[in-house]
């Protein structure tokens, strides 16, 4: 993956998800706090180095706070000196939604969790090689599964 697939997905769609969640608004504020409630379902950001995954250093995957699909690995995990967990690609091309954001004046990548559309953060084309990408994630969005 690289950053011409990112701008192809945030132009013509992503790649289909192996499967769908769907909940309504209410369900997901019975399973979540209002923190993640607000980064995960309105596409909040949680303040820089405040979060549990900024400095983690722990072997595993990271999941989807809300669906638990497995999304990066703690292995192309890096320190991107932002202030949010980054990662240079996920596990598959598939669990990723890329999405065109033209909001706060700017146009960036926004990255979702592809099966229940959970704001993760964004992604930019300043990350290390092999990829060249930065998957900018709040902490508030992932787990550490396994």
């Amino acid at each position: 993956m690289n950053w011409n697939d990112v701008i192809r997905y945030a132009n013509n769609g992503s790649p289909t998800p192996d499967k769908r969640v769907e909940k309504t608004e209410e369900e997901w504020k019975t399973i979540l706090s209002d923190e993640e409630f607000r980064v995960t379902r309105k596409k909040g950001t949680e303040r820089a180095f405040a979060g549990e995954y900024c400095e983690a250093h722990e072997a595993g995957l990271y999941g989807c706070r809300c669906c638990g699909t497995q999304l990066f690995d703690s292995n192309l995990k890096f320190e991107s000196g932002s202030g949010w967990p980054s990662f240079t690609e996920p596990v598959k091309d598939n669990v990723i939604n890329y999405v065109k954001d033209t909001g706060h004046g700017m146009t960036r990548v926004e990255v979702l969790c592809n099966v229940c559309d959970c704001h993760l953060g964004h992604v930019f084309p300043d990350g290390p090689p092999p990829s060249g990408l930065r998957f900018c994630i709040n902490s508030v969005s992932i787990k550490l599964v396994s």
